[in-house]
């Protein structure tokens, strides 16, 4: 019996070990994707997404935004915590105004505490590239937007490009093509922030004219539409939840072997050599980040660690934003949260 169980125990570490050392690109390969009716539903849009039957089995979805709407769709299933990807290709030519967003939201189970993670994508005019945004907010923290922004090292709207975002109990982590951009951790500083409760998986194209391109000074132009953003690859690996009970599905302790292994490859975090990588790509593309923002917050939210040297870099960028802290009047200054779900936004 204890030879048994010392096998056992083998097992059990060298599962853990090998998830452990795995990476975005290994996670996302190794996971099914399925076809469109399998897991998600249309939340918006009419005919403005499109699904391709024919040639995939519905595994690449279209949403279009036009003059008349923008479009989005929802998975089926609440999560708490899991791996959740896709392949996105994003809207060419003249873009500003335009927003595509993939994120986790439960804003409409929890209107006034939600949790959501965001990756934005941001459209921009001619000849000037799309930016992208992650934001985390927890517990209905709005008023404390998290947002950082970056530039890619590619053009998002020549070919596909991956999108992933690692959400466990005690880190989220955001990836474009495998390489970790940002590590959210679980903090005293963030107290109940951190996101906690079960999300629905949105993907979403709509009009952010007030706000999206140079603070509203672009709009969309719709002699350019319709805006086409692709979507392929998703993959959704977590645990599910159920709708009413808000109650683990999928996770509990007495899972079964093909459950255990849904829990263990959600619980790890970076590598050295991963956390080098990050490293990199913030020191080359980071843009912003609501840490070094002076004109928003006096002090930066207590979760915050600030770097000396990137706190340098962000001041090129915007040395008013960045600079010396702004008089009290300007305190908290920010908008209202934007909504996704409709063609024109509802600041």
């Amino acid at each position: 019996m204890k030879e048994f169980m010392f096998i056992c125990l083998l097992i059990s570490i060298s599962i853990v070990v090998s998830v452990a050392s795995s990476t975005s690109s290994s996670m996302r390969k190794n996971l099914p994707v399925l076809s469109f009716d399998e897991v998600y539903n249309h939340l918006f849009g009419d005919n403005n997404l499109v699904t391709n039957y024919k040639d995939d089995g519905g595994k690449t979805v279209h949403l279009l935004l036009n003059k008349r709407t923008g479009s989005g769709f929802v998975s089926q299933d609440l999560y708490l915590h899991g791996f959740f990807s896709a392949s996105i290709k994003l809207p060419a030519d003249y873009t500003a105004g335009v927003v595509v967003a993939f994120y986790m939201s439960n804003g409409d189970i929890f209107e006034r505490n939600h949790d959501e993670l965001d990756f934005e994508f941001l459209g921009n005019i001619r000849g000037k590239d799309w930016k992208i945004q992650t934001n985390v907010y927890g517990n209905g923290s709005t008023n404390i937007g998290r947002e950082e922004r970056y530039g890619l090292w590619f053009d998002p709207s020549q070919d596909f490009h991956h999108y992933s975002i690692l959400w466990t109990q005690s880190h989220i982590i955001f990836y474009v093509d495998d390489i970790a951009i940002r590590e959210a951790k679980r903090s005293e500083g963030m107290g109940g922030d951190f996101p906690s409760k079960p999300m629905s998986l949105y993907a979403t194209i709509w009009d952010g004219s007030t706000w999206a391109t140079n603070g509203g000074k672009y709009k969309v132009n719709y002699r350019y539409a319709p805006y086409v953003a692709e979507f392929s690859d998703l993959v959704l690996h977590g645990c599910t939840v159920d709708p009413i009970e808000l109650s683990s599905i999928t996770c509990d302790s007495d899972a079964t072997t093909n459950n255990l292994d849904i829990m263990s490859s959600i619980k790890h975090t970076l590598s050295s050599d991963q956390r080098v990588e990050m490293m990199k790509f913030r020191e080359k593309h980071l843009m912003y980040s609501y840490c070094y923002d002076h004109t928003r917050y006096l002090s930066p939210p207590a979760e915050c660690v600030l770097d000396a040297p990137e706190a340098k870099r962000l001041r090129q960028f915007d040395p008013v934003t960045f600079g010396k802290g702004p008089s009290p009047s300007h305190r908290g200054k920010r908008g209202p949260r934007r909504s996704r779900t409709n063609s024109v936004v509802t600041i």
